[in-house]
């Protein structure tokens, strides 16, 4: 690559967006990229070597394409390789999602939007934060699952770490590969539940990827500072086996202490390489989900998306869906379809809520009952894990979910079995039966996996069920009333937290910063939201809710001795100045 020396004005030499630039002797942090810096005479004159020509179009960190202005083009040595028309970059927005929505179908808008980061990042981002409501659903949930099973097929230019099972004991050489530098965020999957589509080995580095973006776009994390990471320990996925195109290795999955070996190397070339980062552990399977959390929840600073982010988004759901109903939480009795980390994690949470609330914990775990695979998670069975076992009650076993509604009587059903159609018409008009208001949350995603669709839940019910959805809905208009249902996306939750540990340097995750997350975000639905059925705020206002998350994410840090810095004067203020913002920086 050739680089040549650019003179650039002070203010852009230490500002990219809303990201302070790190300087350090003879070289500067630009982009997350290290380049070597002269000083002049002049202490003013400060000068970057940046790559030039063709390479530099084809750097996502530095490409604007036609938005270079005549100036840029003269100094960069770029002329004649771009079209003489200079334009603005609300002009690239709108060739970008005009472009977008001429696809034909979701998976060619999630390529063409990964296309998009591949070649022009900021614009990337910005066109993603002013159209959160649209590409959502496409960059994530549900068009991410379809992305998945396809990624061995769509893929272009690989995104983030790559760590093998023959990789072991040169992880950190690895890590070192990224050009990264000062990395905070690192989301990591070993691929072996990937929503609810199970196992897909390698192919599941899009969930990693999707979640960074969503990151930055909702939280303000600079994209520099996050990597995706895939453990690939081989697959179960006997398609995938021979699958002469899989990306992944040809072997079945890695267990028992050859597997914890792997993971002990990774967490500590972590610290060794990355020691301020985050590590969010996504979409491993129960067996491994709940042991791995247990063992680095309180020695790394870590935590696991699948248990402790969808319980903070579905508490602050249900914060909202008492407030409807004008009761408490301590009021309700929970049945969770689900007894896996989803619905584990969620029940946890809900206990610690209503402990807070009051009530003993055993008063607390009374109100929160669970259905696995077999049936009601009850004390006669001799088949229960120790996660389980916590929420087996007094009670007669019973196999079919509808039956354990009648015989449970819940005011509340949270789906997070990843089993579509189980909440059936008969449950639904059971729960409408035993409840004013009863809560419906149908969280497993994608939609394929839904326990039942918005339209379901609100005509079941006579439009009284207060709803949310792990996936997109579309309004539903039931007797000349239009129904808003919420996605209970953690989106709402893990920018947030992300940004306030970054923030306070937290050495550690704790679960009271996930109920601190669930109460502020519960405290951003308006009443209108409300009105409507909405149980969480509207997407575009994801930018205020992360921020306000991240600075009572970052309190409880200060409050608990956990934060690696000294507080600032005015915390809410540092949160703002780290918040990224997708927006070119022009040369003088």
């Amino acid at each position: 690559m050739s680089y040549g020396e650019v003179p650039v004005p002070g203010d852009l030499a230490f500002r990219s967006g809303r990201r302070t630039l790190m300087r350090t002797g003879r070289t500067m942090v630009f982009g997350g990229v290290t380049y070597p810096m002269d000083r002049k005479r002049d202490k003013k004159d400060l000068r970057i070597r940046l790559p030039l020509g063709v390479a530099l179009l084809r750097d996502p960190a530095f490409n604007k394409g036609s938005a270079f202005t005549e100036k840029e083009r003269e100094a960069l040595g770029i002329e004649g390789l771009l079209p003489p028309r200079v334009h603005r970059i609300e002009e690239q927005l709108d060739r970008s999602l005009g472009n977008l929505r001429r696809k034909p179908n979701n998976l060619d808008k999630y390529i063409f939007l990964a296309g998009l980061q591949d070649r022009n990042m900021t614009l990337f981002y910005r066109l993603l934060l002013e159209n959160l409501e649209e590409l959502m659903p496409i960059v994530y949930t549900p068009t991410v699952g379809e992305a998945c099973l396809e990624y061995s097929y769509i893929l272009r230019r690989p995104h983030g770490i790559f760590v093998s099972a023959k990789d072991k004991g040169r992880v950190a050489q690895l890590l070192r590969n990224a050009r990264i530098q000062d990395i905070r965020i690192i989301v990591v999957t070993d691929g072996e539940r990937i929503l609810g589509l199970g196992d897909v080995g390698a192919d599941g580095m899009g969930i990693p990827a999707g979640k960074l973006a969503l990151y930055t776009a909702c939280g303000g994390i600079h994209p520099f500072q996050a990597l995706p990471v895939t453990i690939d320990v081989g697959t179960e996925n006997e398609a995938l086996l021979d699958d002469p195109l899989y990306i992944g290795l040809k072997q079945r999955r890695l267990r028992g202490e050859p597997y914890d070996r792997l993971m002990d190397e990774f967490v500590s070339a972590v610290q060794e390489v990355f020691p301020h980062a985050l590590i969010q552990f996504e979409d491993f399977a129960n067996h491994n989900a709940f042991r791995l959390l247990r063992k680095y929840q309180d020695e790394v600073c870590c935590f696991n998306d699948d248990i402790q982010g969808t319980a903070a988004v579905a508490l602050a759901g249900v914060y909202s869906a008492v407030h409807i109903k004008r009761e408490g939480l301590r009021d309700q009795k929970f049945l969770f379809l689900g007894a896996g980390e989803a619905g584990l994690g969620t029940g946890d949470l809900m206990v610690t809520a209503m402990v807070n609330e009051g009530l003993a914990e055993h008063e607390a775990r009374q109100r929160c009952w669970f259905v696995d695979s077999k049936g009601l998670v009850v004390k006669e069975r001799s088949d229960l894990s120790e996660h389980k076992a916590r929420y087996a009650h007094d009670h007669r076993f019973i196999e079919g979910f509808s039956a354990c509604v009648e015989a449970v009587g819940p005011t509340a059903i949270i789906g997070v079995s990843g089993k579509p159609h189980m909440f059936s018409r008969e449950v639904l008009e059971t729960m409408a039966r035993l409840n004013e208001r009863p809560i419906v949350f149908a969280l497993s995603n994608p939609t394929s996996k839904s326990e039942c669709t918005a339209r379901e839940a609100y005509t079941w019910t006579d439009g009284r069920a207060i709803f949310a959805g792990g996936s997109p809905f579309d309004p539903v208009t039931l007797h000349d009333r239009t129904l808003v249902p919420a996605q209970g996306n953690n989106v709402y939750i893990f920018p947030g937290v992300g940004l306030g540990v970054i923030a306070s340097c937290a050495a550690r995750v704790t679960d009271e910063m996930f109920l601190a997350a669930a109460r502020t975000l519960a405290k951003h639905v308006s009443y209108a939201d409300l009105s409507q059925g909405r149980v969480y705020p509207p997407l575009p206002r994801i930018r205020e809710v992360s921020k306000a998350i991240a600075i009572e994410v970052a309190e409880v840090a200060y409050r608990r001795g956990l934060a690696g810095r000294e507080k600032p004067e005015d915390v809410a203020a540092f949160v703002n100045s780290l918040m990224y913002y997708p927006e070119y920086q022009h040369l003088a």
